[in-house]
């Protein structure tokens, strides 16, 4: 046995080798594809990106064409850094960064070394080209924006990161992708897909040809065309009526639930994103910590509702059978609760049923009839449950679910919110008295307040809030954006809030702001604005709200307006909304006079005060 033993191993490590080599030469390709890599130079050609249009078939965004200067590392010869450096137009030190960059990226993959050179920077660089060993130009489209608004919707594309790289196989360095807007939303259905070429090169690293007659090659697929439920008119009249303001405008088509508007102010033309020039004015936009014109406000913003939550509140309170259309509620400037605190209101007649309180914005009417829906249950925690299931119904106090890629949840408090907030669970309706007229710890995004203003109009229900309407020809089929949402509140209870709504117009707190020829059912809205300045919770300017839907009987548009520090809401909110609503009903202004004034009319002195500018946050 000890005779054969040295022979037995021998023969056992042959095997192992054997087996080994097997797999290196067999069945691992990992040496043969970098071997492959070494004699096979990769070009890719890049796909033109998917047209954007607005509803009608107007053209939103296009493409250019634009040239990225790439490099690979390892084919670099010495060079004159000064000339190269002088024509891209960038300095030496810039130059030297761009290509260690590229060294730690990957010796052999090529690296943008100076992006999106302009026709003429490329043909003048062209010329030069021969002289530079490892460098060459790669071709690809960049946006060519055909408006000069909506860049919030829009969105922008830049290069992919190092995380996006590693995180999606698709992307290499120096690629663009979608960022913000339907371009982020929808980059998988506009980017299109690669074309790839296969260069064999021989052991000189020098091209000889297409790899085996290009039959690896592939071509370019165009991006996908997109359509959205965007009206680019209304849009464009949106941003105008907004300038020297801050703030949202949400408009939805209560049948579809399609976003016809979708402004957020201040905003900034998409151009300002396109070419050499993003990064340098990305960086002003992003550093602007004031103005803040990268933060959609229309999807983003959370602000007290003010009083066009008081429709809720009313129709919570006939759902849950606590009061008639017909029963009057005294007012007498207000009311007192508790042992000191007093909930004040304007003057106007009393006492008020449901539809003349809703025009003429009665918070004693609203704040008793809260108090009314909480204490119907034997306990303030179940009726703050009752009460929360009806607006989350709605689609407050959560993501809407739409599709853009930001938004916030808003806020509708439950009974655990305020046991978190009182030691042993005890508070009563009358802690939150607020909330029955759009105050206290109620906090809402436009695009909420919108779809809730829809869902009125519709009496009853929602489609999803949705910016895409086709997929080239192809109508959106997501079923995510063409099933019903119902609400918990019966059709037949809609019926007076509407008639208060249209009262609004007819006599109520909107009565000088009505348009001719439409019959608009609207909400006005004055919330109260705190911050915290140097530590003391400090009352700023209120801001200006109001929603309102058109026409009547066959709503055709639902609008939610926020001006941030604009005072009443039949000021600049209320004047916006009756504009919008007559633009997109109408195609033109015949109110000319509160055109006249919300265009003259500028937010800036008042954004400019100490402190005004910084963004508002609920309980502060």
């Amino acid at each position: 046995m000890r005779r054969i033993l040295p022979f037995i191993l021998i023969v056992l490590t042959g095997f192992v080798f054997l087996g080994r080599l097997f797999y290196l030469q067999i069945v691992d390709d990992s040496l043969a594809i970098l071997s492959q890599k070494n004699a096979i130079k990769i070009e890719y050609d890049y796909p033109q990106r998917g047209y954007i249009f607005d509803r009608n078939g107007k053209l939103l965004v296009s493409n250019q064409p634009s040239y990225d200067v790439m490099a690979i590392p390892r084919e670099v010869e010495p060079f004159d850094t000064l000339e190269l450096s002088t024509l891209l137009n960038i300095s030496i030190e810039q130059l030297g960064k761009q290509l260690d960059k590229a060294k730690i990226y990957s010796p052999r993959l090529p690296s943008v070394i100076v992006p999106q050179l302009t026709k003429e920077e490329y043909a003048y660089f062209q010329e030069k080209l021969r002289k530079y060993e490892g460098f060459y130009i790669q071709k690809r489209s960049s946006r060519d924006y055909q408006i000069d608004y909506g860049a919030n919707v829009l969105g922008y594309i830049s290069e992919a990161n190092d995380a996006e790289i590693k995180k999606n196989i698709y992307y290499q360095a120096g690629d663009l992708i979608g960022r913000q807007g339907v371009e982020k939303q929808y980059e998988d259905l506009l980017r299109g897909t690669k074309g790839v070429k296969y260069i064999q090169k021989d052991h000189f690293n020098r091209e000889i040809g297409s790899y085996k007659d290009g039959i690896y090659d592939t071509l370019p697929v165009k991006g996908k065309d997109v359509t959205l439920t965007l009206d680019a008119e209304l849009q464009a009249y949106g941003e105008k009526l907004m300038k020297h303001k801050w703030g949202g405008i949400v408009a939805i088509e209560p049948k579809t639930g399609e976003i016809l508007s979708l402004v957020s102010a201040p905003g900034y033309d998409p151009d300002l994103l396109v070419g050499r020039k993003r990064s340098k004015n990305f960086n002003k936009l992003w550093y602007d910590t004031i103005a803040r014109p990268l933060y959609d406000r229309s999807l983003q913003a959370m602000y007290p509702p003010g009083s066009p939550f008081k429709t809720m509140t009313a129709l919570i309170a006939l759902q849950e059978n606590v009061i008639s259309t017909t029963e009057g509620i005294e007012c007498h400037h207000g009311f007192s609760y508790g042992r000191s605190s007093r909930m004040k209101c304007h003057g106007h007649a009393s006492p008020l049923s449901m539809e003349p309180a809703i025009a003429h914005s009665c918070n004693a009417y609203f704040g008793k009839v809260y108090r009314r829906i909480i204490e119907k249950y034997e306990t303030p925690q179940a009726g703050m449950n009752a009460w929360h299931d009806h607006l989350t119904s709605f689609g407050l106090g959560n993501f809407l679910g739409n599709d853009l890629p930001v938004g916030q949840p808003g806020r509708i408090p439950d009974a655990e919110y305020y046991n978190k907030w009182y030691p042993d669970d005890r508070w009563q309706a009358s802690y939150t008295l607020s909330n029955g007229i759009g105050q206290g710890e109620i906090a809402t995004t436009p695009i909420q307040l919108a779809n809730m203003t829809a869902a009125i109009a519709n009496r009853g229900w929602y489609y999803t809030p949705h910016i895409l309407k086709k997929i080239d020809e192809d109508p959106l089929k997501n079923p995510k954006y063409t099933t019903k949402n119902i609400t918990t509140i019966d059709a037949e209870n809609f019926e007076p809030i509407i008639a208060g709504m249209h009262d609004v117009y007819k006599y109520g707190t909107a009565k000088y702001i009505n348009i001719p020829g439409i019959e608009i059912c609207g909400k006005t809205g004055t919330a109260e604005n705190y911050t915290k300045i140097d530590g003391e919770r400090t009352q700023l300017t209120d801001h200006s709200i109001f929603i309102a839907f058109a026409p009547k009987d066959d709503p055709k548009i639902a609008i939610a307006v926020f001006v941030e520090n604009g005072g009443f809401g039949s000021g600049y909110g209320g004047k916006i909304a009756s504009l919008m609503i007559e633009k997109y009903l109408k195609g033109k202004i015949t109110r000319t006079d509160l055109e006249n004034w919300v265009l003259s009319h500028s937010l800036e002195d008042e954004y400019a005060k100490p402190y005004s500018g910084k963004p508002f946050k609920i309980n502060q």
